[in-house]
């Protein structure tokens, strides 16, 4: 276990190491037997945590909010499309200044070659840790309680498969922070990887690179595949979900007809069926249901997906704490 994150930004799971990664799973695990016992843990007792957002939430503001009042503290809901952050105030003001008003700062923007540089711009100014709530790259806080709800699930999850799948969704392009940020960790915790997704759905090289160069230290497979059954075929978890054809368009009206072309990519009882027995299914919510996945899917016996939602508000907790203290 590590005592040495007061302070720390976590803006990347890439930047933090495996045993930094494991003291959070620890103290996450703790402060969910504290919560489930009825034992106050007010660690951030008086502390403020400032939650900048430049895109829609649900979980992630909740869970942020519950944490933070949870750990004896207050967050601090900031708007960019309300406030003057939308009329010229630039990340290095946002830094300096909310830095000093307050104890943290967690940012979401997902905009598109945009979202990272800011939140680093703003950690580059600021004298109190940023986390990074989601951007174009990452969603290290949504992955870290994919971790924690596979090894409650199935255990030590070294030698066990993970498929991190596309999945039709015809609502908007979705940022593919998520799928970056599975393949990078997962390897580095043992598990086999699939990645599986029609040509048009690839991530960004350098992620590949760093994926396969995580499961070749670990001794583990990574794969790339495009058919949708192959993927399911005795995997231990199936994570399907939908993202944009950000690398070949950021053009909404393209990347729609893109995606078109793969209706059938839809996570139904059939496909679970071919997966290994006692697999379970996770997404991060919210889904589109009886397009994405079938909600006998969903609510069926296999769905871990509220465990894993409400994962998230642990392993921020753990952070925060380790962090902001």
């Amino acid at each position: 276990m590590q005592t040495h994150l007061r302070g720390r930004d976590l803006i990347a799971l890439e930047e933090w190491t495996r045993e930094e990664i494991e003291t959070v799973l620890h103290v996450a695990a703790d402060l969910k037997r504290a919560r489930a016992l009825g034992v106050p843990h007010p660690y951030l007792r008086d502390k403020v945590l400032a939650m900048l957002f430049f895109f829609a939430s649900t979980r992630t503001r909740a869970s942020f909010e519950a944490g933070m009042a949870q750990l004896g503290g207050h967050a601090q809901f900031i708007e960019s499309r309300t406030t003057q952050i939308a009329h010229g105030d630039t990340a290095k003001e946002i830094g300096e200044i909310l830095g000093r008003y307050n104890d943290g700062i967690a940012i979401r923007n997902v905009d598109w070659g945009v979202g990272n540089r800011y939140i680093r711009d703003v950690a580059a100014a600021s004298r109190v840790p940023v986390l990074n709530m989601q951007c174009d790259l990452w969603h290290p806080f949504q992955t870290l309680a994919d971790l924690m709800t596979i090894t409650e699930k199935l255990g030590d999850p070294r030698g066990r498969t993970i498929t991190v799948s596309w999945a039709y969704a015809a609502s908007y392009q979705k940022p593919i922070s998520i799928p970056q940020d599975l393949v990078c960790l997962m390897p580095r915790f043992g598990l086999h990887v699939r990645l599986v997704h029609p040509p048009e759905f690839s991530l960004m090289p350098d992620v590949m690179e760093r994926a396969r160069e995580h499961a070749r230290r670990a001794n583990v497979r990574f794969e790339v595949l495009h058919d949708f059954d192959a993927g399911f075929r005795g995997t231990d978890v199936v994570y399907a979900k939908s993202w944009g054809a950000m690398l070949r368009t950021t053009d909404e009206r393209e990347g729609a007809r893109i995606i078109q072309q793969y209706q059938d990519w839809i996570t139904d009882e059939r496909r679970m069926a071919l997966a290994a027995p006692g697999a379970i299914y996770m997404h991060p919510l919210p889904a589109d249901r009886n397009i994405e996945v079938t909600d006998g899917v969903i609510d069926g016996p296999a769905s871990v997906v509220y465990d894993e939602a409400e994962n998230r508000l642990h392993v921020q907790k753990a952070v925060m704490a380790l962090t902001m203290s």
